[in-house]
């Protein structure tokens, strides 16, 4: 900084300065914020800068934490590189704690901030306030409480480690494998004079390669196997992923598999080799299984594959936060996704061409039977009484016509969501992570990193009711953030319904039909809750007002309002 005006005892520069300055170097475009009594002092930093024209993140005044983690989720996502998240003490900390362990899961980096008292008032100094003393404060901290759901949990005790240790916390958070860190950041420091002393603007990290005598061999098994998949479930998440592993899918004309398990879009629903999301019939078919960023593509765990040889490509296979991994992996190759992809489509050279054409031959007939499959399922949901959900999925896909980004925090209906929109671009598809509640709020930070693109969440009614609605609905109109939430709405919570059915098929239940745990027939229209904000709401149970209530919809979200289409599907 330069301007005297923030320097300690010149106009009150002092942590909340040093905090503001730290998330400057670490390049962070947004604060999201959750209000708490402790971030005064940042707030009156950012009025300072603001001002005097001084540089600074935006800030996001967020009425929800979900709201506030979901939506640097959701950014993070498509810029991949990490934001700042202000939660209020240890409460706001655990209000917000699945969300960031949904960040986690999700691969998002971020540094996730609270604070706690550490005079109680009963140091020299501003008066805290006797909330801490009586309410807010919990044993440990908590950065002991955060350290479960995040990459790392600390505490910034000193008013001349904090902007460093706010960096240090972005540069683990974007290092492989990303996620959340979390900073504990007293309220006495946040007070205390600052000297001046900034942080090092942080870089990106650097890449890691694997070697030459790591990749050939591989490209040897490659070359030597007649029939060899890929299993992917987050390739697409990696900066040029998707594009390199369609790269090397083609050089070595290789089907690639994405399984349930996968939470992005990876691979071209209608390239030619995308060979679908069941795993099960290569466990006894391929002789070559190349895992590309897969966390647990296995279950159970223990289904080994007969006979063939498991190669995992990610950067970090054994990821430190699942806390029972199995992959069966033969070999290792632990350098950037990407690089490794591209060196292997390189040594795509004297292939065996009658195996290379065997597995061709093969592979079209698989992706032919599957697009004839959709095809059909289609036709049949469009003659359905009522709204097949499938048919849903497919209008979304012609309207979107491969424009949109889909947000999906669907349940029972995720499969038929991930096969009938069939997206083939990168950052086109991605799945809530880390429990449901979040959708809403992941969908408008996508929509924040995205504006140009058309944003749709899917969403069960079941995962609706779970979700902060309305804050989500007041920082869509707050910050201009249009999107489409179109509700899958069966009137039940299904996936409770069938466990409970799977486990007790003929118990008292099945005898009496009372099926705790499961109706949501009693709630109101879902579309009404975006009534009072002005928002486009529609609610569709006839198949022929499906397209044009969700074309209006677009249109709506194209002109700048968020829309909500709650469509009462038939199963």
């Amino acid at each position: 900084m330069t301007d005297s005006n923030n320097r300690p005892g010149a106009d009150g520069g002092d942590g909340g300065d040093a905090f503001v300055s730290a998330f400057n170097a670490v390049g962070a475009d947004y604060i999201f914020c959750s209000s708490g009594s402790e971030w005064a002092p940042v707030w009156e930093s950012l009025a300072r800068r603001h001002r005097d024209g001084e540089p600074a993140p935006e800030y996001l005044d967020l009425t929800h934490e979900t709201v506030a983690v979901g939506m640097a989720t959701g950014y993070g996502l498509v810029e991949r590189r990490p934001q700042g998240v202000l939660l209020h003490a240890a409460p706001g900390l655990l209000q917000g704690s699945m969300a960031v362990h949904g960040a986690l899961l999700a691969g998002v980096p971020m540094v996730v901030t609270s604070s706690e008292s550490t005079t109680y008032g009963d140091g020299p100094g501003q008066d805290p306030g006797g909330q801490w003393y009586r309410n807010l404060s919990i044993v440990g901290g908590p950065h002991q409480v955060a350290q479960p759901f995040t990459k790392w949990s600390n505490e910034a005790a000193s008013i001349h480690t904090l902007p460093t240790m706010i960096t240090r916390a972005a540069e683990l958070a974007w290092r492989a494998p990303a996620g959340p860190a979390y900073l504990n950041v007293p309220l006495e420091i946040l007070l205390e004079e600052w000297d001046g002393r900034e942080a090092k603007p942080i870089v990106p990290p650097g890449s890691m390669h694997s070697s030459p005598e790591e990749v050939d061999p591989v490209a040897q098994m490659i070359r030597e196997a007649k029939n060899p998949v890929v299993v992917t479930e987050t390739a697409g998440r990696e900066a040029g992923g998707f594009e390199a592993l369609v790269a090397f899918a083609e050089a070595w004309e290789i089907p690639v598999v994405e399984p349930d398990s996968a939470v992005c879009g990876n691979f071209p629903r209608t390239h030619p080799l995308h060979a679908g999301s069941d795993i099960g019939p290569w466990m006894d078919e391929a002789d070559l299984i190349l895992l590309v960023n897969c966390r647990a593509p296995f279950y159970p765990p223990s289904r080994r594959p007969s006979k063939a040889k498991i190669v995992v490509i990610d950067q970090v296979p054994q990821r430190p936060h699942i806390v029972y991994q199995v992959l069966f992996a033969d070999v290792y190759l632990e350098g950037n996704v990407a690089n490794t992809l591209r060196q292997l489509a390189k040594r795509a050279k004297d292939l065996d061409e009658s195996s290379v054409a065997a597995r061709r031959a093969a592979q079209e007939e698989r992706h032919a039977a599957e697009q004839s499959a959709i095809a059909a399922a289609e036709a049949k949901a469009a003659q359905s009484e009522g709204v097949d959900p499938v048919l849903v999925a497919a209008t979304l896909r012609k309207l979107l016509a491969g424009s949109g980004v889909v947000v999906d925090e669907t349940i029972t209906h995720s499969r038929v969501v991930k096969r009938h929109l069939q997206t083939t671009d990168p950052d086109s598809y991605f799945y809530v992570q880390g429990g449901l509640g979040q959708g809403i709020a992941v969908a408008l930070g996508v929509k924040l990193a995205a504006r140009e693109r058309p944003v749709v969440l899917t969403i069960g009614d079941g995962a609706f009711t779970y979700n902060p609605v309305i804050p989500s609905y007041d920082a869509a109109k707050a910050y201009d953030l249009p999107v489409l939430i179109v509700v899958f709405n069966n009137r039940v919570y299904k996936s409770m319904n069938l466990n409970h059915r799977r486990f007790y098929p003929e118990g008292a239940a099945a005898e009496t039909g009372e099926w705790l745990g499961t109706d949501l027939h009693r709630l109101p229209r879902l579309a009404a809750f975006a009534e009072p904000f002005g928002m486009h709401t529609e609610t569709v149970d006839a198949t022929d007002a499906l397209a044009p209530a969700l074309e209006r919809a677009l249109k709506a979200v194209s002109e700048g309002t968020t829309a909500v289409v709650d469509v009462l599907v038939t199963r």
